[in-house]
């Protein structure tokens, strides 16, 4: 585990921003409670609460990650057409240092398109 510093900082800082995540037409995430992680020189993410997705569009999948910073992060893929194995996110139990993040997940927005107004 890896201690967020003056070399590596992490911050997570709550939004009231309405952050919309699509696939096509289909909404699959709608909040204005998300969380903006930014973490070192890295694009900001935002993670938004478990509560405001539709869970019926989500598989877990048995992938997992491990991030020094963060801790292991779990996966789901978006079921449908298209289905998008892995683009979706979640630690749920983060270090220390973040978390706030438990009970929210991410999205790769290379494979969604996500709104924040």
């Amino acid at each position: 585990m890896k201690i967020p510093g003056p070399d590596h900082p992490i911050t997570v800082t709550p939004s009231t921003d309405r952050v919309v995540v699509r696939v096509g037409d289909r909404v699959i995430a709608d909040t204005s409670k998300s969380l903006v992680l930014q973490e070192s020189t890295y694009p900001a993410v935002r993670y938004i609460p478990l509560d405001d997705v539709d869970r019926t569009q989500l598989r877990r999948t048995e992938t997992s990650t491990h991030c020094p910073y963060k801790g292991d992060a779990a996966y789901y893929t978006i079921t449908g057409e298209p289905e998008l194995t892995d683009s979706v996110w979640v630690y749920e139990q983060p270090y220390e240092a973040v978390r706030a993040i438990a009970g929210h997940v991410a999205f790769y927005p290379d494979r969604v398109s996500i709104a924040v107004d």
